[in-house]
């Protein structure tokens, strides 16, 4: 079957940068992190990616971003600190006690981890649990 050719749908509704402009490397899909990423780590990636500034910094509270997010503190926390676990962001806590802090995004420059290799077998988990008899 032929390929389509490119085409604009709408030329005259073509996206323009207007203000601050704000960018999502590639490689997040590319590197294979939005197939390991939950709904809620893709949503505060985004959010973080659309409140960063120049140098991939932001500084929201936690409470509003979860307010607009939809996010509950735990489910906030775990995206926060899993997205730090795939080497994504970095998070700077104001102090030792505050939940709040600087947000830094990280450059995308390594693959997404191969979460498959670290599955055991269901034979080896079957072994794992059988009892021994000699």
């Amino acid at each position: 079957m032929p390929k389509t050719p490119y085409h604009v749908p709408d030329p005259k509704r073509l996206r323009r940068i207007q203000g601050s402009f704000a960018w999502i490397d590639h490689r997040l899909l590319r590197n294979g992190f939005l197939a390991v990423m939950t709904t809620q780590e893709q949503s505060l990636y985004l959010f973080l990616t659309l409140a960063a500034d120049k140098n991939g910094v932001s500084f929201y509270r936690q409470e509003r971003i979860s307010d607009l997010l939809g996010l509950d503190a735990q489910a906030f926390t775990v995206a926060r600190d899993r997205l730090v676990e795939l080497g994504l962001l970095l998070f700077d806590p104001y102090s030792v006690t505050s939940p709040n802090g600087f947000y830094q995004l990280l450059p995308v420059n390594h693959d997404a981890p191969d979460f498959t290799a670290q599955c055991v077998g269901i034979e080896q988990l079957v072994n794992a649990f059988t009892v021994k008899t000699n």
